[in-house]
This record gives structure tokens, sequence and C-alpha cells, in this order.
């Protein structure tokens, strides 16, 4: 009889996702969330058992317990599976399992995808394009893959795709066959005190336990790729970029559809179309091709699925139009993820861009405060949210509005206090047709779109009553 698990937190995009592998699979899944959302509707219709809160009460006295790295000590579900002397997973311990097979008692030939930027991207678009290919494809991904609408499958094929989170250094538990490195730069401030350097030890002990045939593919271009690269030198490292590496990226066309050609080891290998905006999205798709090819799979069969693709939920998402105005939603949270968005909206040309910026975590925004004021250049005004805390407690001198002043003196910038719904309804008088609105952030940015659209019917309303 195989296991039940209890997830703890199971409504994330993260934990959800493990939650619908392991019921796919044939496992009991119950687990709880604080409020019910889209992705615990999906698994309460695939039959998990889902509780609205959290209570010791909630969790049988037989299960394994998953949690996140988000969970707190003194939750009472995880305070009663600790009293009762329950198995408790990380999400990562979980991942792990699966990878090596505890579903189907077969191990997959493993992919992983990682890095500061751009893992979710390629994760998925892997995902989509073998899935489109016919090859059925175990995943499991930090975002919904369009068009197949879901973020984890237990396919029946050859092939297990992950995103692997260094986030909180749990990366060094897993082992795939071919590791993607997209890039390396000072995040997670919160855990890596140390800033890079930390996460290249967290790296290279990663690094190190990799099977002996082991393929890592690496952006060449990246600084602290090549640092990596550098200190350790005992790895099989394929490099990809748009200069000098194995794989690499040639004659790019960029626009609403961006055209490209791959050159392997100085001889073309292939061509490639997109849909996906900017430059950062050809090294994402050059990164998919290189480790879809290094896995042995024929180009032939996937290089079309390249172009359906329109990336994944919350990177240059459409989310509202009206009145001539476009609304974008971009999960950018970190200074380069935000200076890729801003430089890919700039081929909506003749469009005045407007980047609406919601600081994820104090530690974040003041770890990389300089790095934030470069980060809106292509922009021609911003507006500062208040800040989304994440959990953490307030740090001293750290303010949207003190933000706000210092971006001033380098372009027009305002601060919009309260949350999204209000932050929606001041900013909706100074829009204008023609106006590309983008929210930008991690947190509760999300629902711009929608607030203004509530927004704009609330004022049509009172003007038809006046």
């Amino acid at each position: 009889m195989k296991d039940t698990y209890y997830f703890i937190a199971i409504g994330g995009i993260g934990m959800s996702g493990l939650a619908k592998y392991l019921v796919e699979a044939g496992f009991t899944v119950l687990g709880s969330d604080i409020k019910q959302n889209r992705n615990i509707v999906e698994l309460e219709k695939l039959g998990a058992k889902i509780f609205i809160g959290h209570d010791a009460d909630n969790l049988p006295e037989k299960c394994i317990v998953v949690a996140s790295t988000a969970i707190k000590e003194d939750n009472p579900e995880l305070l009663k599976a600790k009293e009762l002397g329950l198995e408790i997973l990380h999400r990562s311990d979980l991942l792990a399992k699966i990878s090596k097979g505890l579903c189907n008692g077969k191990k997959k030939y493993f992919l992983g995808y990682s890095g500061t930027h751009g893992k979710t991207t390629t994760s998925g678009l892997a995902s989509y394009v073998l899935e489109k290919a016919g090859l059925n494809p175990s995943f499991i991904v930090g975002g919904i893959v369009p068009d197949i609408g879901i973020n984890s499958n237990a396919g029946n094929g050859d092939f297990f795709i992950a995103e692997l989170d260094e986030s909180d250094g749990t990366i060094v538990k897993y082992q795939p066959e071919i590791s993607i490195i997209n890039n390396l730069e000072v995040d997670h401030i919160d855990f890596y005190k140390d800033g890079l350097q930390e996460i290249l030890d967290t790296f290279k002990i990663y690094l190190n336990d990799l099977p002996d045939n082991a393929k890592v593919l690496i952006n060449n271009d990246n600084e602290g790729n090549r640092k990596l690269i550098e200190q350790n030198s005992g790895a099989n490292f394929i490099t990809f970029g748009l200069n000098n590496a194995d794989y690499i990226a040639k004659n790019i066309n960029l626009g609403l559809e961006t055209t490209f050609d791959i050159f392997y080891k100085g001889k073309l290998l292939t061509n490639l179309k997109t849909q996906m905006l900017g430059e950062h999205n050809v090294y994402n798709a050059t990164a998919v091709l290189a480790s879809l090819n290094e896995a042995g799979i024929n180009l032939n069969l996937i290089k079309e699925h390249f172009y359906t693709f329109t990336g994944m939920g919350r990177r240059f998402q459409l989310s509202a139009k009206f009145d001539g105005i476009t609304v974008y939603d971009d999960y950018a949270h970190h200074p380069t993820e935000i200076k890729a968005t801003l430089s890919a909206a700039k081929i909506l040309k003749n469009k005045n861009i407007i980047a609406v910026f919601q600081p994820h975590r104090y530690s974040r925004f003041a770890g990389l405060w300089d790095e934030f004021l470069n980060a809106f250049e292509d922009a021609g005004k911003v507006f500062i949210t208040d800040i989304y805390a994440a959990s953490e407690k307030p740090v001293a001198d750290i303010s949207s509005g003190k933000f706000t002043q210092e971006l001033l003196t380098k372009l027009p910038c305002e601060h919009l206090k309260g949350t999204i719904r209000e932050v929606a309804e001041q900013l909706l008088p100074k829009l204008k047709p023609d106006d590309i609105v983008i929210g930008l952030g991690a947190g509760t940015i999300t629902t711009l779109g929608k607030d203004l659209l509530d927004a704009k019917t609330k004022r049509q309303e009172v003007g038809w009553a006046c």
C-alpha cells in the first residue's frame, strides 16, 4: 500500500506541483492552506483532501509530512507531526526522492534547471516542447506551463524535468544527468549573507555530488557562472551563450517574433523562431535546445514547438487591456530581471513604458538598493508601491518613500501607498492611451491588471450616478 502524504501550505506553486505529481502517481494526498486558490481547486478535482486553515486536528496519525522553508516552527501541524514522530520532509527532499524513482520505482533521465534567473522559463519550456512532441515527460516546475495549463505531470516518458531552487541551499540534494545553470548573481540575501561567493560555494557542493557522467550546461556570458567554472575545473562544463561558447546563438533578430541560429562548436546546428520577447529569452531558448540536444533528443521533433510557447505565467503576461492601455504582469523582483523585462518592452515601439514596482523583501531591497536604482532606465515613468515584506521584519531606513526620492534624481518617479487595489485607484487617472503598464514583483502586484479594470468600472459607476 502506498504512503499517505500531508502537505503544509499545499496551495503554493511549488508545493501544489509536488502534490499533483503524487496524486497522479497513485498516492493519497492531504494538505492545508490558509485560503483556497486555483491550485487547491485543481488538486481537489484530482482527489486530494485539503483543509482551509492550519489545525493540528487536520493531521492523520499516519502520514509523511511535507513542508517548505517558509513554514514556521510554531505551525500547529508541524508541532503535531513532531509530537507523533512522523517523518517530515522538506519539499526539496521529496523532489529529490521523486527524481530518483519514488513514484514508479524506475529512475528517469533527469534534467535540472537552475540559476538566479530563468529557471522557471527554461524548465517550463523544456517540459512544453517535450510534451508537444509527444514524448510525455514527467515534470515539476515553478509556474503554470502555457497551453498545457499545469505545473507538474507524472508522465510515462523517459525524461524527468525539474526546476531546482537555489534560494535556500537545498539544490545540493539533487543529482541530475544534465544540469543547466542559467546565471548566478547576488540574491536571496536573507540566506546567502556572504553574497555571491556563498552561492558559488553551494553550487560547488552541488557539482561535486553529480553523477560521474553528468553534463553541466552553463551560460558562459554570465560573470558569476564564469567564476563557478574557474573554481570547479573538474566539472564537465558545456557552455552556451552569445559569444565564446560551445553552443552560440547568432544572427539574432529581436521583435514580436525572434529568430536566430544556433551553432555548436562552430557549425550550424539549427535555427529557432520564438514568440518570447527580449535577448534574455534568446539565452533561455538556447539553454533548453542545447540541454535537449545533449539528452539525445531529435531536434527536428521539438524545434517547431519553441515557437508556440508563449511564456510561463507572470513572465511578461498580458493581464488587462482597456482604452488603448495595455497592462502586463511580470515576476521580475531582482534588478537584473527588471532590466531584462523593461529592455524587452522596448520592442513595443512608440509606446510609453510605465513600470509599477513592488519591492519584494526588505533584505533584498536593502542589499541591492543601488542596483535597483539603476534598473529602470528603459521606463518612461516608475511608480513604487509599498514593500511586500514576505514575512520579514522592517529594516531601519529602508522604505519605498526614500527609494522614490533617490530614483527621482534619475527619472520621473512616484510612490503610491496602500494595497495594490488602492495603488490601482491612484494610478488609473494618470494613464493615457498607448501606455504600456508593467507590474513588477513577486508579491501581490500580480493583481494590478484586474484591480485597474475594477477601478475603471468603479469610476464609471460613480460617474453614471452623478
